[in-house]
């Protein structure tokens, strides 16, 4: 997607045409050169020649005097109808990497979810990976960047018939949808740190071009409102996060499921563990529709829970938070009440899982295979299976213990390194195809990791 295309031929009337997905470190903010230019673009757009134009202008001269308006009027009335965004979702991605909606101006939403990364936060080197960097350069979260693709498919926060509660944003579900949860971040003091909305709608008005789109995309009336323009501004950038650069389906899984691909043995292999009822418990969490051929899976329920992950000490420590603190999960919801919900967490997706570490809500797993072997701990009375091999320590001890679903996660077989293998294979399948070449440079750091 070019950034603020038109929807005539190539009309050269912005300062450069942007790349598919750029970074937020060489987004520049995309300007029209004048008035001129956006009324020939609009010509253009139109279909009117010059021959129209002036038969136009002859029969304007027929047109009673007290109703004809001055050439410089009409052209700014037009222009005035002309956004130079030509929808929400352009309007969205340019506010989605645009740095001056934070404090220091130094942050933006691609900052934590980087597309070229797999929208994930690719400064690895801080917290390792585990929590981002606050427009401040020196706060941390205590959260784990939840992934920004395929987000459109988590259904708003609710409630089923029997209580349980599903869908929503953020790991807790505490933003009920897309909108809401785009403006979190920019008033949240340890992300981009804006004291309030009338800030942030301040900095938005700095720009002559987002004053113009907004009055012609929600209304003249937009910028007389706080709430209004700010509650326009997330809605925007929901918008964006609902195309397809969030959500292609195009990896292996996809193309195997189309015909296009033929897995290997091993990738094979994990595909039947993974959505098997006798030997995994994968699919309990992690399947959303009915078939496990179907198109369109996103990995998982959207429903909540504590599988006992570990504390990440090593990293509390340059958090500030005290070694013993306890994050409640989704009893931090404000429409969770019952103490049941202690320490559960939103199912996260598994599409990008590969290239998306660290891993779980607070990062504590580096590795994709850790994963699986910290699921593996619960039906394994191998002793090397109750070890963290990325620390050749017993896995620690839950943040949460109370509330762990032990059900869920004692259901399935001990598995072996070769459906362990398998596993790791398979979830690789669910790589977008803009985001393999990762998986390549992850096996060639490993290699070049072993002959240390």
């Amino acid at each position: 997607m070019i950034i603020g295309r038109d929807n005539a031929a190539n009309i050269e009337c912005r300062i450069s045409n942007m790349p598919v997905l750029p970074s937020v470190s060489s987004f520049p903010v995309r300007r029209f050169l004048g008035l001129g230019c956006v009324f020939a673009a609009t010509m253009l757009m139109a279909g009117i020649s010059t021959g129209a134009i002036n038969s136009a202008a002859q029969a304007a001269d027929s047109i009673p005097t007290q109703t004809q308006k001055p050439p410089a009027v009409l052209l700014n009335e037009l222009a005035s109808n002309i956004s130079p965004f030509p929808d929400k979702a352009a309007l969205g991605e340019a506010l989605y990497f645009d740095t001056n909606l934070s404090k220091n101006r130094t942050q933006a939403c691609a900052s934590c979810h980087e597309p070229t990364t797999a929208f994930r936060d690719p400064r690895g080197e801080i917290a390792k990976g585990a929590f981002s960097l606050g427009d401040d350069g020196s706060s941390l979260g205590d959260r784990n960047a939840p992934m920004a693709a395929y987000a459109k498919f988590a259904p708003d926060f609710h409630f089923k018939e029997d209580g349980t509660p599903v869908g929503g944003q953020f790991w807790d579900g505490r933003a009920r949808d897309l909108a809401e949860q785009a403006g979190g971040p920019p008033l949240n003091p340890v992300e981009m740190g804006m004291p309030d909305k009338a800030t942030v709608v301040a900095r938005l008005q700095e720009d002559d071009d987002y004053v113009e789109s907004f009055k012609a995309l929600f209304g003249d009336g937009v910028w007389n409102d706080t709430d209004r323009a700010y509650a326009a501004m997330t809605d925007a950038i929901a918008a964006f996060e609902r195309t397809d650069q969030f959500s292609p389906f195009d990896s292996k899984y996809d193309r195997f499921l189309r015909g296009e691909y033929k897995m290997t043995p091993q990738e094979e292999l994990g595909r039947v563990l993974f959505f098997s009822q006798q030997f995994t418990n994968c699919n309990v969490c992690h399947q959303l529709k009915t078939s496990p051929t179907a198109e369109g899976e996103t990995f998982t329920n959207y429903e909540y829970h504590n599988i006992g992950v570990p504390r990440n000490v090593a990293v509390r420590n340059e958090n500030n938070k005290a070694p013993d603190f306890t994050d409640n999960g989704l009893l931090d919801n404000p429409a969770i009440d019952d103490v049941a919900h202690k320490g559960k967490y939103k199912t996260p997706g598994l599409r990008n899982v590969a290239v998306t570490g660290p891993y779980m809500h607070n990062g504590v797993f580096a590795d994709l295979r850790t994963v699986i072997k910290f699921y593996n701990k619960y039906n394994s009375r191998a002793k090397s299976a109750q070890l963290n091999p990325e620390t050749k320590q017993p896995w620690g001890d839950a943040e949460v213990p109370e509330t762990i679903a032990l059900k869920e996660l004692e259901q399935g077989d001990a598995l072996d390194t070769k459906r362990i293998d398998a596993l790791v294979a398979f979830l690789k399948t669910l790589t977008d195809a803009r985001y393999e070449p990762l998986l390549a440079e992850q096996e060639e750091a490993a290699a070049k990791a072993k002959k240390k």
